[in-house]
């Protein structure tokens, strides 16, 4: 069974926020936005987490960066995706704001030194990522 977005916010309820859509009609501009948006949908599907606190998390992070005065243009959607997400994988014990930074520097430096065209490829080692 496929999810859709829509699929996503008739799960959450109303008042769900919805990406915006890229100038070429797509949702995801760049691909770790479909990366992030496949974890949260995996995580969902393991048991992680429910849609309402999924909407909750996302809605926190939104309502944290209108506070800051960030762009209220949609630009910043997957930013506030990707930091909700993070922190119900912190919230539930899944790993560390730690573990997940090193991730990232791990993903970051692979990224660096693979050719353009070719797969990254992690070394969950590298920097102490788990």
């Amino acid at each position: 069974m496929t999810t859709t977005l829509n699929d996503l916010a008739q799960a959450c309820g109303d008042g769900f926020p919805m990406p915006p859509a890229a100038n070429n009609g797509t949702v995801f501009e760049e691909p770790w936005q479909a990366h992030a948006f496949a974890m949260t949908l995996h995580l969902h599907e393991q048991g992680v987490f429910t849609w309402p606190q999924w909407a909750e998390a996302l809605t926190r992070e939104i309502r944290a960066g209108q506070t800051r005065g960030e762009a209220n243009d949609g630009s910043l959607y997957y930013t506030h995706w990707l930091h909700a997400l993070e922190h119900l994988v912190i919230e539930q014990q899944l790993g560390t704001h730690n573990e997940i930074h090193d991730l990232e520097q791990a993903w970051a430096d692979a990224a660096e030194r693979t050719p353009h065209g070719h797969p990254i490829v992690l070394d969950v080692t590298e920097r102490g990522a788990i």
